[in-house]
C-alpha cells in the first residue's frame, strides 16, 4: 500500500477529567467544564472526556431515599438540565473550538417535548466547535431508572475526529457486549468511557476495579485505545445527601468509588490512574499500536465467523407518535378539505 493510500492512524494527547460538578448549579459547572478544557488543550490535549452527567448532577439519592423522598430533588435536577439547543451546550461547542480540541461530555439532557423526563446524554463535540453527535444512554442502570428515559440505536455511532474514529458508551453500557461490538464494527479506534463515582454501591462492590476492569477489557478485545473520564464526589455532594441523614456521610465518603486513566490496546495502563481525587490525566496515544494486536484477535475481521454469527443494530430514532397529514394542495391557492 501507498503512502498516500495508507489509512490515517494519528499520534495524539488525550485528556481524562476527573472532577465533580458544581452540584446542580448548570452555569458554574459549564464554566468549571470550559476552564478544564483551556487547562487540558494548554497542556497539549487534542481530546478532552467529562464524566458521566457533568453538567450538573448524578442523582445519588436514588441509592439513599425512597422515590417519593427523591421527587423534590428530581425536579431540582430537571431544572438544572439543558437542551442539546441551549445556550449551555452553545458555551461547550465555543470552547472545544476556541481551544482547538475534541470534547466529549456527559450532560443531563431535558426531553424537548415531554416536562419531566431526562437522558443521560454524552456530547460528541468537534474540535471545530460543531456538535458531532449524541449518544443517550440505552439503558440506565439499576436505581438510575428512576431518574432517565432509555435512548435509541440512532447514537450507536462513530464519528471521525482529528484524534480517530471516536465512539462513546457511559458507565454501566460499557459492560454491554452488543453495543460495544457494534461500534467496533464500525471501526472504532478510541472509545471514550465515561462514569461516576459510586461509593453507595454494594459493599463487596469495588467500582474503581470495575472501571478498569471494564475498560481493560474492551480495549484489549478491540485493540483500541479507552480514555476512562469519571467524576469525583465532592464535600459539596456529600453534605447536600447527607444534611437531614447522617448516615449517608459514610456511604458517600467510600474510598475507591472513582478511576480515570487511559488503558492501551493491549489492555495496558498508559501513564498514570487517577482514584477518587479530582485531576487531569494525560496520555500519548499512537493508534499505529492498534494495527499488530489485530493479527492475534481482530474480532471485527480475521478472528470471526459472519457466516455463523449476524449482529443487527436497529438505528431508527423512537418517537412518542408518527403523524401522518394529508399531502399538501398542488394549487397553493386550494385550501385543503
Amino acid at each position: 500500500m501507498s503512502e498516500a493510500s495508507a489509512p490515517i492512524l494519528p499520534k495524539s494527547r488525550v485528556a481524562a477529567v476527573q472532577a465533580a460538578p458544581v452540584f446542580l448549579d448548570t452555569g458554574a459547572t459549564v464554566d468549571k467544564a470550559c476552564a478544564l478544557i483551556a487547562e487540558a488543550a494548554g497542556n497539549g490535549a487534542q481530546l478532552v472526556a467529562f464524566p458521566e452527567v457533568f453538567v450538573s448532577a448524578y442523582p445519588y439519592w436514588n441509592w439513599l431515599m425512597t422515590p417519593i423522598e427523591g421527587a423534590e430533588w428530581h425536579e431540582r435536577l430537571y431544572r438544572a438540565s439543558v437542551r442539546v439547543d441551549g445556550p449551555e451546550v452553545a458555551a461547550l461547542c465555543d470552547a472545544a473550538r476556541n481551544h482547538g480540541c475534541t470534547v466529549v461530555i456527559g450532560i443531563n439532557e431535558r426531553d424537548p417535548v415531554s416536562v419531566g423526563t431526562l437522558y443521560n446524554t454524552n456530547l460528541i463535540i468537534g474540535a471545530d466547535g460543531r456538535l458531532l453527535g449524541r449518544h443517550r444512554k440505552l439503558v440506565p442502570t439499576w436505581a438510575e431508572k428512576l431518574t432517565w428515559a432509555g435512548g435509541d440505536g440512532s447514537s450507536i455511532r462513530v464519528y471521525d475526529t482529528p484524534v480517530g474514529p471516536l465512539g462513546t458508551l457511559a458507565c454501566g453500557e460499557n459492560t454491554n457486549t452488543l453495543a460495544r461490538f457494534a461500534l467496533l464494527s464500525q471501526g472504532e479506534l478510541v472509545h471514550v468511557a465515561n462514569y461516576i463515582a459510586l461509593p453507595v454501591a454494594p459493599a463487596s462492590y469495588n467500582m474503581a476495579e470495575a472501571i478498569k476492569i471494564r475498560a481493560t477489557a474492551h480495549s484489549f478485545e478491540g485493540k483500541l485505545f479507552t480514555i476512562v473520564a469519571c467524576s469525583a464526589v465532592s464535600e459539596e455532594i456529600i453534605a447536600a445527601m447527607s444534611a437531614d441523614r447522617p448516615q449517608n456521610r459514610d456511604l458517600l465518603s467510600r474510598p475507591n468509588s472513582a478511576w480515570s486513566g487511559v488503558i492501551d490496546p493491549h489492555g495496558n495502563l498508559v501513564g498514570e490512574a487517577l482514584i477518587d481525587n479530582e485531576g487531569i490525566v494525560y496520555a500519548d496515544i499512537d493508534l499505529g499500536e492498534c494495527i499488530r494486536p489485530k493479527l492475534m484477535h481482530d474480532i471485527i475481521g480475521s478472528y470471526n465467523r459472519f457466516d455463523i454469527f449476524n449482529l443487527t443494530v436497529d438505528r431508527t430514532p423512537r418517537a412518542s407518535a408518527m403523524f401522518v397529514d394529508a399531502p399538501p394542495p398542488d394549487d397553493p391557492d386550494e385550501e385543503a378539505p
